[in-house]
């Protein structure tokens, strides 16, 4: 029997999640990251150790297991949280992307991984632009399919332009390889002539990051409320809990329901996951600890063996939001405290990393943090320090968010300042997975308490050693605190909570 046609599958994406408030991000940090183009994404995914979104790993193992195909790669970018994109640089690969396209036409499918939450220093909807563009190369007849992070803000235009968006249902995102799958599952069934229905309702909501996690709490349960609602008639349902910090029209927890057929199964079901949503809204507040209270409690572990050690989450200074990755509030406040037994990291630091290195391991010196204050949150912070070890950035995650993932971290240090060990790295990374300090020759196991530089992945990376009880969540300065009050929203949609206190909405009709 004669085999199907080869479908030929265009792959395309820019991944960005944009904070407002953050310093803008650039040609050069995708470069240090992920900017691959052509037969450089096919040779990537060939290597043992891609560097490419998991997502797309996933949709390519899952063709290559079911369909007869044939990959037209376009453009992928992929970089850590950040500022807004420069508008130039977007109009750069907006358009490569576009001509790219159009020579790979004709073209059976489109397959587009972005993250959902891009801003640039002169658009709000950059992620919808890249999906109108692809419909209007394509036509209305060609299937394209979407996965996004689950803090990504969608548009109606990014709706409308594509048949299926699949979303992130894991936070710490432990499921890319299977959201990939399930986008060429997707994908599939629009070739066996599967006539969609999606449809979006957005909620008067902006829950703040670390609301958000999938193991428990209301977003889990909304989250399991949506699944259990799939059946025959419906495809897929993503609940995307947004990016705040993005501070766009789009901005609001948004459902996203597809059915398999246009028979109003989807907007059914749209409003009632919309109407629990709206009945529990008030659960996401974030509930922090201050940070003399989490001094206080690694003194008390450092000094009492029998009491679980702990881990403290700097969720204020995310990279993974767009944080610096560089503030010092916790770690200043611990070694004023002369606390011991400490682990911290990863501390984006290019000047002190590259200092370290030349003065090579074994080195005493004045260690200076922010030596150039970028911002009010980085402050300087100056103090003697001991060189440990100096290392290269290559590794590959090992668990949780980054696993199998190749990384570079740039130039590396590991700082003794006492009773507080610090990695200190040159491209900024959230501390999502233990190899980061692992490397560097640390023993998480045997520390009383680690400091990470991340909101939330840390968890899938962490729990080996830390159990959910062992998770401290401090309150300090950052451009990603969960505090959404002290940010100087612009655009929002307002009233929005839990920026407003006072919010009234209903299931639209």
């Amino acid at each position: 029997m004669p085999r199907d046609p080869a479908k030929k599958i265009a792959i395309l994406g820019l991944m960005l999640e944009s904070n407002a408030f953050a310093p803008v991000t650039t040609e050069a940090d995708f470069r240090s990251r992920v900017l691959l183009r052509g037969e450089e994404i096919l040779t990537d995914l060939a290597s043992g150790e891609p560097k490419l979104p998991t997502e797309i790993c996933g949709f390519v193992a899952a063709m290559n297991e079911t369909a007869t195909w044939v990959p037209a790669p376009i453009l992928v970018g992929l970089v850590e949280a950040g500022g807004p994109l420069e508008h130039g640089f977007f109009r750069q690969c907006h358009e490569e992307m576009r001509q790219r396209l159009i020579a790979a036409m004709p073209i059976d499918g489109v397959y587009i991984s972005n993250h959902g939450a891009m801003i640039t220093t002169e658009t709000k909807d950059p992620d919808g632009e890249i999906f109108a563009m692809v419909r209007e190369v394509v036509g209305r007849d060609v299937p394209v399919v979407a996965t996004l992070d689950l803090h990504g803000n969608v548009s109606e235009r990014m709706v409308e332009s594509a048949d299926v968006i699949v979303a992130y249902r894991t936070n710490p995102h432990v499921d890319m390889l299977d959201r990939g799958r399930e986008a060429a599952r997707a994908l599939q069934a629009l070739f066996g002539g599967m006539q969609p229905e999606s449809t979006m309702i957005r909620l008067p909501v902006t829950p703040p990051t670390v609301t958000l996690l999938t193991d428990e709490g209301p977003y889990a349960d909304l989250i399991n409320f949506g699944q259990s609602l799939i059946d025959d008639d419906i495809l897929n349902v993503s609940i995307l809990g947004g990016f705040a910090y993005s501070d766009t029209p789009k901005n609001g927890l948004a459902i996203i329901v597809t059915g398999r057929r246009r028979n109003g199964a989807a907007v059914r079901v749209a409003r009632k996951i919309a109407a629990q949503a709206w009945s529990e809204y008030r659960r996401y507040t974030p509930l922090l600890t201050p940070l003399d209270a989490a001094v206080e409690r690694v003194l008390a572990v450092a000094h009492d063996p029998a009491l679980p050690a702990v881990i403290l989450a700097d969720v204020a200074d995310n990279p993974g939001g767009g944080g610096n990755g560089n503030t010092m509030w916790i770690i200043e406040a611990l070694h004023m405290a002369g606390a011991t037994g400490v682990i911290a990291g990863v501390i984006y630091d290019p000047a002190l990393a590259a200092e370290a290195t030349s003065l090579g391991e074994g080195a005493d010196f004045e260690a200076v943090f922010n030596r150039v204050e970028p911002d009010a949150f980085s402050r300087r912070f100056s103090v003697r320090a001991r060189v440990k070890r100096v290392r290269d950035g290559d590794c590959v995650g090992r668990r949780g968010f980054y696993a199998g993932r190749k990384m570079n971290l740039g130039p590396t240090v590991l700082l003794d300042i006492g009773g507080i060990e610090i990695v200190v790295v040159s491209i900024r990374t959230q501390c999502a997975d233990p190899i980061f300090l692992e490397r560097m020759g640390l023993d998480i196991g045997k520390a009383r308490a680690v400091v990470v530089k991340s909101r939330g992945h840390f968890r899938a990376g962490f729990n080996e050693f830390f159990t959910h009880d062992q998770v401290i969540e401090v309150d300090a300065p950052g451009l990603t605190s969960p505090i959404l009050s002290r940010f100087d929203f612009k655009n929002l949609p307002r009233p929005v909570y839990p920026v407003d206190a006072d919010v009234t909405w209903s299931v639209p009709a």
